[in-house]
């Protein structure tokens, strides 16, 4: 068992697909050695979005996502660039003119296109993909959109004008659109469609992101590879993007665990190994693989959805440890 425990995530993978993890510039510093030893592939987790990056119009503040995107370099990993469209942490210049009125389409068009472009060519050289368009689609109902801003004052075609802005500054970068609950059949529907269109369109479009933030019961394994055969079969790449197994279903509001019981750490270990099995059997369409953090210590499943309580969804604990689900991971013939 010590041999599995010390191997390497992301060498075990080598011959299927990156290994990801989400950083924040204090992770690269507290994970360092976790980073090194087992992933290849970086995301910025929020400091790449617009708010933290580009909070004024004329103010940009690099620094810490350059940060980010130094140790990836320094240490020969790949980086994932996230994201350029989406409806939350984006601020509130964007959508208001000077006089304080909302924008019309040109000037937040305008707007969209210079944000794009001076992300993308500042980091041509080491973000080899994009998540041009983060949530734009309605989970439940007729709506295929969400009614955010970039819908209300652009109209549907937001999204193809990301992506057209995007393929344009950097015609190399593989173009992802990401999005959660993607195994849903409602709401995958609606992403095969909107990625359809994109495709038919001057191929504007290289992957969907699947961010895969699940838990221990569901989706079901037939759900993950119904749905990746869905979107594979618009000739579209497969990246999972946010990985993280919760402990809990997502409206289970129960406070009482300080930690997993022994129940809960083995259907995480059947849950990784399950879904790890599919993404080797899918290793021609799944070009990454991402975890939405490295460690239990850090997690942005902590208080949510459930104020005050802990969660443990990653594949090591809050001690830096492999837990016995990595085991189930990296130990396959």
């Amino acid at each position: 068992m010590n041999d599995i425990l010390n191997r390497s995530l992301c060498k075990t993978y080598a011959n299927f697909f990156p290994i990801g993890a989400a950083v924040c510039p204090d992770i690269i510093k507290t994970h360092s050695e976790l980073l090194k030893k087992h992933f290849n592939s970086l995301t910025c987790e929020n400091h790449m979005k617009p708010a933290l990056i580009h909070p004024e119009e004329k103010k940009w503040q690099f620094e810490e996502a350059d940060a980010i995107v130094d140790f990836a370099t320094a240490n020969k990993m790949k980086v994932r660039g996230h994201t350029l469209v989406w409806h939350k942490q984006v601020p509130d210049w964007m959508f208001i003119d000077s006089k304080g009125n909302e924008v019309g389409r040109d000037l937040l068009l305008a707007r969209m296109k210079e944000h794009i472009t001076v992300m993308m060519e500042r980091y041509k050289k080491q973000v080899y993909c994009w998540d041009v368009v983060n949530e734009a689609i309605e989970d439940k109902g007729p709506e295929a959109y969400r009614q955010s801003r970039w819908y209300k004052i652009i109209g549907p075609d937001f999204v193809d004008k990301a992506f057209e802005f995007a393929r344009k500054v950097d015609p190399e970068a593989k173009l992802f659109y990401n999005d959660y609950n993607c195994t849903s059949p409602e709401k995958s529907k609606k992403i095969y469609n909107i990625a359809k269109r994109l495709k038919d369109n001057g191929r504007l479009i290289d992957g969907i992101g699947m961010q895969g933030h699940w838990n221990i019961y569901n989706p079901s394994f037939d759900r993950i590879m119904d749905t990746i055969d869905l979107y594979s079969s618009l000739g579209l790449k497969i990246q999972i993007t946010e990985l993280d197994i919760s402990m809990f279903l997502f409206d289970d509001e129960t406070k009482e665990f300080k930690q997993p019981t022994d129940e809960m750490i083995w259907l995480q270990q059947e849950r990784f190994e399950g879904i790890f099995k599919i993404f080797r059997d899918y290793r021609d369409i799944i070009t990454g693989v991402t975890f939405w953090g490295v460690a239990d210590d850090y997690t942005w499943l902590d208080d949510f959805p459930v104020k005050g309580r802990k969660d443990w969804p990653l594949l090591f604990d809050t001690q830096h440890k492999p837990k016995k689900a990595f085991a189930g991971v990296v130990n396959f013939e």
